[in-house]
């Protein structure tokens, strides 16, 4: 319950910080924060998008031979 509420309060000042008729109007830094961190983000996906990549690959390669070992052993007991 407590985690609802301060989820709330955090929500509402976000959105109290960034309008523009608002006290705060950070929203020009807000989307300047943006403009730099976006290409340091989407390097990290981009980066974590390849592992996952490379280990199923690997994974898929490894479930080949099992079953390829599979077949051998039942032909083998044939």
């Amino acid at each position: 319950m407590v985690s609802i509420i301060l989820g709330i309060v955090f929500i509402g000042f976000c959105v109290f910080s960034l309008l523009p008729m608002c006290p705060l109007n950070w929203g020009s830094y807000v989307i300047d924060f943006f403009k730099g961190f976006l290409p340091v983000l989407s390097a990290f996906i981009g980066l974590i998008c390849l592992f996952i990549g490379a280990a199923d690959i690997k994974d898929k390669k490894e479930a080949k031979k099992e079953a390829k070992k599979e077949e051998e052993t039942t032909e083998e007991n044939k």
